[in-house]
């Protein structure tokens, strides 16, 4: 950072999402992070837990607290982040009193709905507060799968194919929506909440039944599903960092324990084996990060985001999501990848704030 002036970064964490404690393993890795940065005496770190049950919570926990669980049970103050830009930050509300405490920047460690969805950037975008990562949009745009997979058909990027219907047109005519599926997609298929992330709610369906309870259980994480034909190939990922001019790391690869790369392994078991660099050429891997790039700026991310691919057996290169708030867990790929890159976490999340610093000032 340039500037010698300290930093309050609010650190919001948890939240009203099925991946809330793992939002609160990656914000503990921050936390440490913003400890431990190269810039470590230029910040104040702010924490504002967020509860399962949606209650705001100004707080002072360690690392170690914030991880487990246990941050809720310490010293917290219940708060509100004002929309007024006059504020620029955060009403501490206590003993009938209320004390504003002025944030610099935000850096929402969120996961999943109520945080990576665009809904608290657009509070942030509102209070015309600087924020790491993007925006309300572009955020919004990424979390519906169904939004992404648009967009990449618009700008001509390969990705497997979907299809979508809402809760509401499936309990109309379960049977129409069930038949164009499998009549467009075939057998297996993965079912999947058009909004959620970490694989979470995600299921494999080989025939008709197991279909059926998929859909049952995507529909308890959204209200619409997507649906999309099964690529028998390398599940690839690539870390892209930056606002005007991104870059993208090099191709990391997953080898799952599991059927298929999901959330306890990517969070609870760690036993999938992660390759980087991933296990293909230098050509497959030029193509993959150029893919990356396209898909990163054709939805108009910012800062950072972590773009999964699939490498059919034929060569071809499928997009298969965009995740714009990866995790920041001991075993979360986006770190890794940025990591082999030479920036360390504590130099990454430095380098994260000082762009969004910058951004806001010439937007």
């Amino acid at each position: 950072m340039k500037t010698t002036a300290k930093l309050r970064v609010a650190l919001f964490f948890g939240g009203v999402s099925s991946e809330h404690e793992v939002s609160c393993v990656s914000a503990s890795a921050w936390l440490r992070a913003l400890g431990q940065s190269p810039c470590a005496e230029q910040y104040e770190a702010f924490p504002v837990g967020i509860t399962k049950d949606g209650r705001w919570l100004a707080c002072h926990p360690t690392p170690e607290a914030m991880a487990d669980g246990s941050w809720e049970q310490g010293d917290c103050t219940p708060c509100i982040l004002s929309p007024d830009r006059r504020d620029h930050g955060l009403w501490l509300l206590k003993d009938g009193k209320a004390e504003l405490v002025r944030i610099d920047i935000c850096a929402p460690v969120m996961h999943g709905k109520n945080g990576e969805d665009g809904t608290i950037q657009g509070l942030f975008q509102l209070a015309q507060i600087p924020f790491v990562g993007c925006d309300a949009t572009s955020s919004g745009s990424c979390m519906d799968k169904a939004v992404t997979n648009a967009v990449a058909d618009a700008f001509g990027i390969d990705q497997a194919k979907w299809c979508s219907f809402t809760k509401y047109e499936y309990r109309k005519d379960t049977e129409k929506c069930i038949k164009s599926a499998v009549e467009k997609l075939g057998f297996p298929i993965f079912v999947k909440p058009a909004n959620a992330g970490s694989s979470v709610g995600v299921n494999k369906a080989n025939d008709l039944e197991s279909l059926k309870d998929a859909v049952q259980i995507a529909f308890t994480h959204d209200e619409k599903v997507i649906i999309e034909e099964f690529i028998d190939g390398r599940e690839l990922e690539v870390a892209v960092f930056g606002y005007d001019a991104p870059i993208a790391s090099y191709v990391g690869e997953i080898e799952p324990a599991a059927e298929f790369y999901d959330y306890d392994d990517k969070y609870v078991n760690g036993t999938s084996k992660l390759y980087i660099p991933a296990r293909i050429t230098d050509q497959e891997s030029d193509r993959i990060r150029e893919t990356a790039l396209r898909a990163y700026q054709a939805l108009g991310c910012k800062g950072l985001s972590r773009v999964d691919f699939f490498l059919a057996k034929d060569g071809s290169v499928i997009l298969n999501e965009i995740n714009t708030l990866p995790g920041f867990t001991s075993i979360s790929m986006y770190p890794k990848l940025m990591e082999h890159l030479g920036m360390s976490q504590e130099y990454l999340v430095d380098k994260l704030i000082e762009q969004a610093m910058e951004n806001a000032a010439r937007t």
